[in-house]
């Protein structure tokens, strides 16, 4: 698909939704979960970024994000000890 029917599209459901309105709890659930797993993929960068000097690098894939946005602190803590301990 061509970037500009994709970009139409996109904009076509953005209008239709601002007409028709979009069902409250389901766009809250997703926008909520969206803001957590960017949070998770900005946590495990700054790992990354700091971590270089140390030899830590965890990868940044679908799974820990999820794990890193949803524990938090935690979850980028028990991702860096995996690194450390096991791999």
């Amino acid at each position: 698909m061509s970037s500009t029917l994709i970009i139409v599209i996109m904009i076509s459901v953005i209008v239709l939704l601002l007409t028709i309105g979009a069902p409250v709890k389901p766009m809250k659930i997703i926008g909520q979960g969206s803001v957590k797993l960017v949070i998770g993929v900005l946590l495990i960068f700054f790992v990354n970024v700091f971590g270089a000097n140390f030899g830590i690098h965890v990868p940044i894939n679908l799974f820990t994000a999820l794990v890193s946005g949803l524990l938090g602190l935690f979850g980028v803590g028990s991702l860096v000890a995996l690194h450390v301990f096991i791999l």
